[in-house]
């Protein structure tokens, strides 16, 4: 008699399940939209039933904040690493946010904005986000303080003035078409030297020389 074979298929312990459909559907979220996560989207790019989707979130609402804040959660942490002068983080920070990787993020930053005026849980998850945002860039900009690197009266302030310089070049994201003008594509910098009291073209050289290798 042949027995049959015996599958190899492997239970996923819970929170490695979890894990795995928060990738998904964050992944969606960046390439597609929010909108266009839904259990059955996030099921089928993982090849499992919508059923084991809606065990882990049994309201599509739930799983599309939290793609949402896994995304940008993960970009925080790419935004504001650790090690280097003060200057030298500002300069990555910059780099990324000026840079051709930022398109997806200002894209999911904008579509999160317009839903959240549908949703109420979604405007609490996004003002979260933006509030650990401001409180990453504000430590940073107080350690350039200490560290004599920035000259600034007012911490908040400079670190409002820059973020509004990284919402407003981000809204132009999708827009049909490259704007290749200086006076736009370092608007960020630019922005960010004034705010932090940084001599002229220092900072500008700073994000020069991590794109420039």
């Amino acid at each position: 008699m042949v027995s049959s074979p015996t599958s190899t298929r492997t239970r996923k312990l819970p929170d490695e399940r979890r894990a795995e459909i928060l990738a998904e559907a964050a992944s969606i979220a960046l390439g597609e939209g929010l909108e266009r996560i839904t259990l059955r989207a996030v099921a089928d790019r993982l090849g499992v039933r919508p059923g084991l989707i809606s065990h882990y979130f049994p309201a599509a609402e739930d799983l599309v904040i939290a793609a949402f804040v896994l995304a940008v959660s993960e970009e925080r942490e790419e935004l504001f690493p650790d090690g280097g002068t003060p200057v030298e983080r500002m300069a990555h920070l910059i780099s990324r946010v000026e840079g051709d990787s930022a398109a997806p993020l200002s894209r999911l930053w904008l579509n999160a904005r317009h839903l959240c005026r549908f949703t109420p849980a979604l405007e609490e998850a996004l003002q979260a986000q933006e509030h650990l945002d401001r409180s990453r860039l504000m430590a940073l900009i107080d350690d350039g303080v200490a560290a004599g690197e920035f000259a600034v009266d007012d911490s908040f302030a400079a670190c409002v003035r820059i973020l509004v310089a990284i919402d407003g070049v981000g809204a132009y994201v999708n827009n049909v078409g490259s704007f290749e003008e200086e006076a736009f594509t370092r608007f960020v910098t630019d922005v960010a030297e004034w705010s932090l009291g940084v001599p002229g073209g220092k900072l500008r050289a700073a994000v020069d020389q991590l794109r420039h290798g």
